[in-house]
């Protein structure tokens, strides 16, 4: 391991004679210089504008399903995941993809394992059991699944090159024998309301990775969690920010900084690249969300007077899942399957939606317009 000494956490050697990693208790000592101050005004603020966006949006739960499988293709692609938004987004609606099922089952798993962990937080506070249950979900039917799907580790993993070993790892995480400790302290710190809420969620995410405490799925449960807390702490009305993106476009310097905080203490560093992230993301699903909005906005108004309340409702839920088919019209809608055929004839001579799959049974249509939206890549710059 890499790592010799830190400030913080210490490194001990385990009766097999290697080294390993375990973190201090957070919080940390915080050096306030001007710029962290200054960065975290500026995610308070935007990811405030987000907030009141949000609150005032005609359809937040139908929007926040886009910006949900979004952040499920993008937090499984940062650990190899190919699958694309449309891909996952087709396959819902029965589209023929060319894309792994093992690869879309983790998308999809991803996304059920948050929408669970969104309704759990409704019973129960976010803790070390509401965790192992989000990675239960996760895990279940994929890649790694043999690694105890909802069970903290009982054997010691490690970080670093394919085919490294314990003694050539980057990085080992605490000892089995120590893990449980480190868990505990941690589930103490997450209830902890001493620090600003970022800052708070931006020192959890780092614990969680550093701690490392399952055999697989370590990353996105810890992305998952950055999404619980911003709920939990009330900072968003609805699940509309996800970091991901940011972390998938800048994955090296996400990496880096990471693992800068192990070896060196460098806290500043990390908390100012969190910060930015969020303010960064805020704006950019500001961005999305009001286009979004203005082209349903634009599609209802194309409309003749005296169109059906279900043609509406069905540009309503392009939002959702910009995919349909007339079958999924007529089972969602509870109308005829002809009903379902003539609306998408209107809502095609109308340039809301093309076909894109010129099967004799099943056509897929897609309203192509939001897709580009949603596909468009992650903004990584600095802000103004």
């Amino acid at each position: 391991m890499e790592i010799l000494k830190s400030p913080a956490g210490k490194v001990v050697r385990t009766l097999r004679g290697y080294d390993a990693f375990i973190p201090n208790p957070l919080p940390p000592q915080i050096e306030w210089n001007d710029t962290l101050v200054h960065s975290l005004s500026r995610a308070d603020l935007i990811i405030g504008k987000l907030a009141g966006e949000g609150s005032r949006l005609p359809n937040p739960q139908l929007l926040m399903r886009p910006f949900i499988t979004r952040e499920a293709v993008l937090s499984s692609r940062i650990e190899g995941t190919q699958a694309s938004i449309s891909e996952v987004l087709a396959d819902e609606v029965g589209a023929p993809v060319d894309r792994s099922p093992a690869d879309l089952l983790e998308v999809r798993n991803y996304i059920f394992a948050l929408d669970y962990g969104l309704k759990l937080l409704n019973d129960i506070p976010l803790s070390l059991r509401l965790i192992k249950e989000i990675h239960k979900q996760l895990m279940q039917g994929v890649r790694g699944h043999h690694a105890t799907p909802g069970e903290f580790r009982r054997s010691q993993n490690w970080i670093g090159l394919p085919g490294c070993t314990l003694a050539t790892a980057k990085y080992v995480p605490p000892p089995p024998e120590d893990l449980l400790n480190c868990l505990s302290a941690f589930e103490l710190f997450l209830h902890s309301k001493q620090l600003p809420p970022l800052i708070h969620i931006a020192l959890c995410h780092y614990q969680f990775e550093a701690i490392h405490p399952f055999l697989d799925g370590n990353g996105r449960v810890g992305r998952l969690l950055i999404t619980l807390l911003i709920i939990e702490q009330g900072i968003l009305p609805a699940p509309l920010l996800y970091l991901s993106a940011f972390f998938e476009a800048t994955r090296d310097e996400y990496y880096r900084q990471l693992y800068n905080v192990s070896r060196h203490g460098n806290w500043q560093e990390w908390l100012i690249y969190f910060l930015n992230g969020v303010a960064i993301q805020s704006r950019d699903v500001l961005s999305r969300a009001e286009r979004i909005n203005q082209l349903i906005e634009n599609w209802t108004l194309s409309l003749s007077n005296g169109s059906s309340s279900t043609l509406i409702e069905i540009i309503k839920n392009l939002v959702a899942n910009p995919f349909i088919t007339a079958k999924k019209i007529s089972e969602h809608n509870n109308i005829a399957f002809t009903t379902a055929l003539r609306n998408i004839k209107k809502l095609e001579s109308l340039g809301i939606i093309s076909l894109i799959s010129k099967n004799k049974r099943n056509r897929v249509y897609c309203a192509l317009k939001l897709i580009e939206i949603l596909e468009e890549p992650a903004r990584t710059d600095e802000l103004e």
